[in-house]
């Protein structure tokens, strides 16, 4: 009895090890997952090696996924619906399909500045310090991306890469904002700088955001979501910006202030 209860056990225990590993991988950005994200990945051009669809999954949106997919030369490849539970980094939150596409590619961040440049704008560049939740980050650059931002910077170590939960959570939009990978925020923010641009960092130490002039070239910086912005990069911000709070919570999530600070910036820039 000992012996034929073993094997089981020793089975189950790997497959949720092993489901666990796939689910606290940071540095998968080979996949993407959910409808929205596929197509807007189909759409802009980005290389992808295989589809993988539900067997079954002929409605709405999955059409147009197959029949672009179809277009464009990829192979679309049916699956039951477990085998896309068993791949998913997303918590089973595939909506039927994956796609298998190269890994994102990152910009530099002058190419941000150029892109600021080429468009005629003083730059708008938003800067995170070590934001680790997948969902915060995904929910920034879809912000980042609707607001008219000219690319996002993120640091290479201890914070959340271009994982398959934050595009899904980005909607899409990740494909459309150039996003640069720095080894050190604090000297990246001495360059921004250089550049001319105005670094201002989101703390409650700071000055009323709507009182604050955001108008001109600028690095907007969100720290992470437990202790927000390091000692040495609020060291470099030139001036702090908080958002008033009235309730017994200490602090917004990081997205959320972030979106309100980006806006604020939008609003300034239109009434200017």
């Amino acid at each position: 009895m000992k012996k034929g209860n073993k094997k089981p056990k020793i089975k189950q225990e790997t497959k949720i090890e092993n489901k666990m590993n796939r689910a606290n991988d940071l540095d998968n950005e080979n996949q993407v997952e959910g409808r929205n994200p596929v197509l807007e990945v189909l759409r802009s051009g980005r290389t992808v090696d295989k589809l993988l669809i539900a067997r079954g999954s002929r409605e709405g949106s999955i059409l147009e996924i197959i029949q672009k997919a179809k277009e464009q030369g990829i192979v679309v490849q049916e699956v039951d619906r477990r085998r896309l539970d068993e791949l998913s980094l997303t918590n089973g939150a595939h909506q039927g399909v994956i796609a298998f596409v190269t890994p994102y590619s990152y910009v530099g961040v002058e190419d941000i500045l150029a892109r600021a440049s080429e468009k005629n704008e003083p730059p708008f560049v938003i800067v995170l310090d070590e934001i680790t939740d997948p969902h915060n980050l995904g929910s920034i650059i879809r912000t980042a991306e609707s607001c008219g931002a000219h690319g996002i910077i993120i640091p290479k170590r201890r914070a959340v890469g271009l994982t398959p939960t934050v595009i899904k959570a980005s909607a899409g939009a990740v494909e459309f904002i150039p996003i640069a990978k720095v080894t050190n925020i604090s000297s990246t923010l001495e360059s921004l700088k250089k550049h001319g641009l105005w670094v201002a960092g989101a703390d409650m130490e700071g000055e009323l955001y709507t009182s604050t002039d955001l108008t001109g070239p600028i690095a907007l910086v969100i720290g992470s979501e437990g202790k927000g912005l390091g000692r040495l990069v609020k060291e470099k911000c030139d001036f702090l910006v908080r958002i008033p709070q009235k309730g017994k919570i200490s602090s917004l999530n990081a997205s959320v202030a972030a979106g309100v600070l980006m806006y604020e910036i939008v609003r300034q820039r239109v009434e200017r």
